[in-house]
């Protein structure tokens, strides 16, 4: 493979080259992983989907999809239902 050079912004970040982000499928929104191997290399490795390092806020979008969302005054109607019991 073609070696490219990227330039870090001001802000910390990384272009990861077109040729790249092709062969690997990646596209915006998808994670990846750095490990420090030596004093002037780094591995970036892709996590996969489902790879369980998403961590607690993962489980937001995880719930929506075995449970409808219901809007606010349907949750308050019930609730107050639950009241007068």
């Amino acid at each position: 493979m073609k070696t490219e050079v990227t330039r870090i912004t001001e802000r910390g970040q990384v272009s990861v080259p077109a040729s790249v982000r092709k062969q690997m499928g990646l596209a915006p929104g998808r994670q990846v992983c750095w490990e420090i191997v030596s004093e002037n290399t780094c591995r970036m490795t892709v996590v996969e989907n489902g790879g369980g390092r998403l961590g607690a806020a993962a489980m937001r979008g995880f719930a929506r999809t075995f449970r409808k969302t219901r809007p606010a005054d349907v949750w308050m109607r019930a609730l107050r239902a639950g009241e007068k019991s």
